[in-house]
C-alpha cells in the first residue's frame, strides 16, 4: 500500500545548512559585569542554520541555496572586524573622528574606526551573535511565508564543541 502525500498536508522537513564557507573570524571581548570583562581576543566562528518548512510539492520544500548564500553573505559582513556591542549597559561607545572609543569601568579602549563593526547587541557572545543571524535571516517575512518556513534555528560556534543557538517559530 503506498501512502499518498499532498502538498500542504502539514508534513515538514528540516533542512540543515552547515557549509564550510559559513564562517567568519572576528575579535571581541565578553562583558561579564560592570567591572569585569575578558581580554581582547578572537575566534574563527562557524554558523549552522536549521530551517523547518512544509513540503511544497515536487519532492522538495524550497531552493535552500538562497538561505545558504544569505548566511555566507552575513558571515562576510562580520569577517575580520573587531565587534563591539552598542546596547550594553556597561559599555559606552564614542566615535571620535578616526577612532572608536570603548568606555568600560573607567577605562578607555581605543580602536581605529576602520577596524570596528558596531552591532546592535548587548554583548558579543555566541548567544547574541546567534540572535543577530536569526533576525537578519527573518527580515523578509513574505519570502519566509512563500517558502512555507515554520521555524529557523541558528547556531554559532566559537570552536568545536562550543556553541549557542536561537530559534524562531514563524507566525502562521
Amino acid at each position: 500500500m503506498s501512502m499518498q502525500r499532498q502538498p500542504g498536508s502539514g508534513e515538514t522537513v528540516m533542512i540543515r545548512l552547515a557549509k564550510q564557507a559559513m564562517k567568519f573570524s572576528a575579535g571581541h571581548f565578553t562583558i561579564f559585569s560592570a567591572s569585569e570583562r575578558e581580554r581582547l581576543h578572537g575566534h574563527n566562528f562557524t554558523v549552522e542554520v536549521d530551517i523547518e518548512a512544509r513540503m511544497l510539492g515536487n519532492g522538495m520544500c524550497f531552493d535552500y541555496g538562497l538561505y545558504k548564500d544569505r548566511v555566507i553573505a552575513l558571515c562576510r559582513e562580520l569577517n575580520e572586524w573587531m565587534l563591539l556591542p552598542t546596547r550594553s549597559p556597561y559599555l559606552r561607545i564614542e566615535e571620535a573622528g578616526e577612532q572608536v572609543l570603548a568606555h568600560f569601568a573607567g577605562q578607555v579602549i581605543p580602536f581605529l574606526r576602520c577596524d570596528v563593526r558596531l552591532l546592535p547587541l548587548e554583548n558579543i557572545t555566541l548567544e547574541e551573535l546567534a540572535r543577530w543571524f536569526l533576525e537578519r535571516l527573518a527580515e523578509d517575512p513574505q519570502t519566509l511565508r512563500e517558502h512555507a518556513v515554520v521555524a529557523i534555528e541558528v547556531r554559532v560556534f566559537s570552536g568545536p564543541g562550543q556553541s549557542a543557538g536561537r530559534r524562531m517559530v514563524m507566525p502562521q
